[in-house]
């Protein structure tokens, strides 16, 4: 049973059958998909005469028009914006400080969650009956949107707050791999006992969430997910808005898996560049030999890895990426070993992205991809039954 959702929608889209090939190539099927955000009819009632606060970022769109604006049309009583990593209006480099203040549109308080505090304080929450979830999310557990989404649940929880979430789909959605992370390397850049790629959406997930008793209070927690109308996880979707400064497109959203553990090197994977998680390269030495020079670009990297070097490395931007695909690392590794130079310049930072110190030590031991997968098989299956009954969709 799939507690506190709509599940006779969840039924009825569980019948809805989609052609994964292509939107383009499905009209129909294409007209049929809707997101959460795009029923008002199921949620809007639930807001009636309610205090509500919205986490929300630039993605938080009903066709062209913002959730909030949409909201405040519809008369209903926003009293807070809750902003996570980049924004609300998705400007702010990966890892700045984003401050508290007023939105300059709708003259409401906007509150951070990526600055001095990642959790609603019990004061914020004590204004509110409801907060709302609504941001688009990549599907890789490093990916910091989840880890504001479990912060807001757990206060929501605490103090008798209800949490309405409206899904989005997982554009790596297909893909279910990598380690599973071990609790001794929690961190904000992973927080939950999840894969890398975790193959759901972020309704799924927070009933995942709640049911496994991931936050405090989680039996106390009033949720509700309002599902996508006709969506299966392997139904490709191309993203509306960037989903973050450095993600500007699909290549780099499907390559982010592979090329984040990157940030724990000495390597760029191109932030202050067009074509951010597009490109490996280094200054010293390389692979490949596409050139590029990353420089300082304001609202996506101000002081980004190797920033005005001339780097020789990889072009990506036309390679067929999908999934987890651990090559890259562990080609950039042998070069640095034959070398002598240091590959992980921060084994610390490497070991909280990959939510295990097993991953780095088994590249250093110079073990193959094969080898590598096999030791997370086990793990893996037992996630793929353990949020079995989480799932909303094909």
């Amino acid at each position: 049973m799939k507690p506190l959702v709509l599940l006779l929608l969840s039924c009825c889209l569980l019948a809805c059958q989609v052609d994964s090939k292509s939107l383009t190539d499905a009209p129909a099927a294409a007209a049929a998909f809707k997101t959460g955000a795009e029923q008002p009819e199921l949620y809007l009632p639930l807001l009636k005469g309610k205090r509500v606060g919205v986490l929300v970022n630039q993605t938080s769109l009903i066709g062209q028009q913002h959730l909030v604006d949409e909201l405040l049309r519809h008369g209903v009583n926003v009293v807070s914006i809750f902003a996570p990593e980049h924004g609300f209006r998705g400007d702010h480099d990966a890892g700045a400080k984003v401050s508290s203040g007023i939105d300059s549109r709708t003259g409401l308080p906007l509150l951070s969650l990526y600055g001095a505090s990642k959790k609603p304080s019990a004061e914020q929450m004590q204004q509110l009956d409801i907060i709302i979830f609504d941001i688009q999310d990549v599907g890789v557990r490093y990916y910091t949107y989840i880890s504001s989404m479990h912060y807001v649940m757990e206060a929501a929880a605490e103090h008798g707050v209800a949490m309405l979430i409206l899904d989005r789909p997982n554009p790596n959605g297909a893909y279910t791999d990598g380690p599973v992370l071990d609790l001794n390397f929690r961190s904000f850049v992973g927080m939950h006992p999840i894969p890398l790629l975790h193959g759901m959406t972020v309704g799924e997930l927070a009933l995942m969430i709640k049911g496994e008793h991931w936050i405090a209070a989680a039996e106390q927690l009033k949720l509700t997910v309002i599902p996508m109308q006709a969506y299966q996880h392997a139904m490709p979707y191309a993203l509306p808005v960037k989903p973050s400064p450095n993600l500007p497109n699909a290549q780099a959203i499907a390559l982010y898996p592979s090329l984040g553990f990157f940030e724990a090197t000495p390597l760029s994977v191109g932030r202050g560049t067009p074509f951010p998680f597009q490109v490996i390269g280094y200054d010293k030495f390389g692979l490949g030999n596409f050139q590029f020079m990353p420089v300082s670009t304001p609202g996506a990297a101000l002081t980004p890895p190797l920033m005005d070097k001339a780097l020789l490395g990889e072009d990506l931007r036309r390679v067929k990426a999908a999934g987890l695909d651990l090559s890259y690392l562990l080609r950039w590794h042998a070069l640095f070993t034959a070398h002598n130079a240091v590959f992980f310049s921060s084994p610390s930072f490497m070991d909280k992205l990959a939510g295990t110190d097993k991953l780095r030590l088994q590249i250093e031991q110079g073990l193959s991809e094969a080898s590598i997968r096999a030791g997370w098989q086990t793990e893996l299956q037992q996630f793929k039954r353990q949020r079995q009954p989480y799932l909303l969709y094909p």
